[in-house]
């Protein structure tokens, strides 16, 4: 959610400053919907938009419900969310399926704004939930839109209805109530209509938009809205609702940085829902709108909801259940180790799941360091072991680790460094799971003293290497040697440094111990 990203850095430390206080007074009130203002307006939401929201949280923090109050400052953050949610919607609007099938939706938007890519996204989730839609090339206009549709809809395993060529040639409205005809024959339950967009509004794009909405019907009409275009959002939004009208927004390309903010104004503006998402360029980056935990997310509250949602559609339960009784009987393996990283893989971006946690905004800088390749290394090297090996990480001497390094492309170093880091990753698991108190690898036990010094004995010297060729002794005994003890992740590759007090104070709050 990178493009709401300093609106959210804005409002958090807004409140941050209003925690501190442990009585509002009117002045404080003031200057927090000031500061509010500041960031709506910095973030390009819609002046309109800003006035109102401003003018509601003022009234309401001034009320007796904040006067009356235990924590007045996190009142007046819960009445910031009640009208977050409010501008982006209210309650999440899920798509209406006509009672006779076939399912019309048509998608319309200026060129650019992502229809054919979210048509897709769109055909793949129908598929998923058991529909079958059928894709219609309407875009005739746009060089190989045609062809780009073709090349989506395999992607998504999606059937496509693409009569003409496209590329100037082809009557769009004919094709589209074609398309219809042919999901009704061939026993389609969904249509999507990709329309041909303009880089700017104009009377022909709107004349085509709306002579193949009334050619066809539709059930929905989503109106597909760059997250990224500023102001002009708002105005384009107005104009397609006058010309064509549309009973839904989707909003796309919400990784991006700009900071559109305009498109929070959409639902507030024009009255219509949003109703999908589109988070990244994959097929699969696309979610349901929820307005209230699109809040959360911009107001660095969290959306654990979204993340166990996802969790859910990844992970097999018996296989969850499986992985517990290992983890509580300490027979967790490197094996089942590399299982769990390809189910979160199929989660989506590492990233974005972390964002989703609370509290996350106050360590971007250490979620846009986290490499996504460590992962893929990792499981490079734990697929360059043997099976015996795997479950068994202790017999892993230096020739068997200098060849697991040749055989994954890595080095002895980081061999040493993903036994080290599994190791003090099971152990912390191991205690999660009977219910203790992890003990996090250079910090000490979670809420306890940081720079606690462990009780642990000297290290055992390394036994060096015997083989009688001296080249390979050298390289075994480099790789022995290399084992020094790993810091930073325990899922990573790469070194950090030790937290601070701050982190680890940042730390004992999330987990509900600061």
């Amino acid at each position: 959610m990178a493009t709401f990203g300093t609106l959210s850095d804005r409002l958090t430390e807004t409140f941050r400053n209003l925690r501190k206080k442990g009585q509002l007074t009117p002045a404080d009130v003031d200057g927090t919907v000031r500061e509010i203002r500041r960031a709506l307006l910095d973030a390009d939401v819609a002046l309109p938009v800003v006035k109102e929201f401003t003018a509601a949280i003022r009234e309401r923090a001034l009320g007796d419900e904040v006067n009356r109050a235990l924590n007045p400052a996190q009142q007046v953050v819960q009445i910031v969310n009640d009208e977050l949610i409010g501008i982006l919607g209210g309650q999440q609007r899920r798509l209406q399926f006509a009672k006779n099938p076939p399912t019309v939706i048509m998608l319309a938007g200026l060129q650019g704004s992502g229809k054919t890519t979210f048509a897709g996204k769109l055909a793949k989730m129908l598929e998923k939930d058991g529909h079958t839609p059928l894709l219609v090339a309407c875009d005739l206009q746009r060089p190989n839109a045609v062809n780009q549709l073709q090349v989506v809809a395999e992607r998504a395993g999606a059937t496509i209805y693409a009569p003409e060529p496209g590329n100037g040639v082809g009557d769009p409205v004919k094709v589209a109530r074609d398309g219809v005809a042919h999901a009704t024959r061939h026993q389609h339950d969904i249509v999507i209509i990709d329309t041909a967009g303009r880089l700017g509004v104009d009377a022909e794009l709107m004349k085509q938009a709306s002579d193949i909405r009334k050619a066809t019907q539709p059930d929905e009409v989503l109106f597909v809205i760059d997250a990224m275009i500023g102001q002009d959002a708002v105005n384009t939004a107005k104009a397609f609702q006058d010309g064509v009208d549309f009973t839904g927004v989707v909003l796309s390309k919400l990784d991006g940085d700009a900071r559109g903010g305009a498109a929070l104004s959409v639902a507030s503006v024009t009255g219509r829902p949003i109703i999908f998402a589109s988070t990244g360029e994959g097929l699969d980056d696309v979610e349901p709108f929820h307005p209230d935990r699109m809040a959360s997310r911009i107001l660095d509250l969290g959306d654990i909801l979204t993340l166990i949602e996802q969790a859910q559609s990844a992970f097999d339960e018996a296989e969850a259940m499986a992985v517990a009784e290992k983890l509580a009987t300490e027979t967790f393996t490197l094996e089942d180790f590399l299982q769990q990283m390809q189910q979160m893989k199929k989660m989506g971006s590492m990233k974005k799941m972390l964002g989703m946690l609370p509290g996350m905004g106050n360590m971007k800088q250490q979620l846009e360091d986290f490499d996504e390749r460590e992962i893929d290394r990792t499981e490079a090297i734990i697929r360059s072991m043997t099976l015996v090996e795997r479950r068994n990480p202790k017999i892993l001497n230096g020739s068997r680790r200098l060849r697991i390094a040749r055989g994954s492309g890595m080095t002895v170093t980081d061999v040493n460094q993903l036994v080290q880091r599994f190791d003090q990753a099971a152990k912390m698991m191991k205690t999660v799971a009977r219910g203790g108190v992890p003990n996090i690898p250079g910090m000490g036990p979670v809420g306890g003293k940081p720079g606690a010094s462990s009780k642990r004995g000297k290290q055992q010297k390394a036994k060096g290497s015997r083989s009688g060729n001296p080249a390979k002794r050298a390289a075994e005994n480099a790789g022995i040697a290399a084992a020094a003890p790993a810091t930073g992740s325990g899922f990573g590759l790469g070194g950090q440094a030790a937290p601070s007090e701050a982190d680890l104070a940042e730390l004992q709050k999330m987990l509900g111990r600061g």
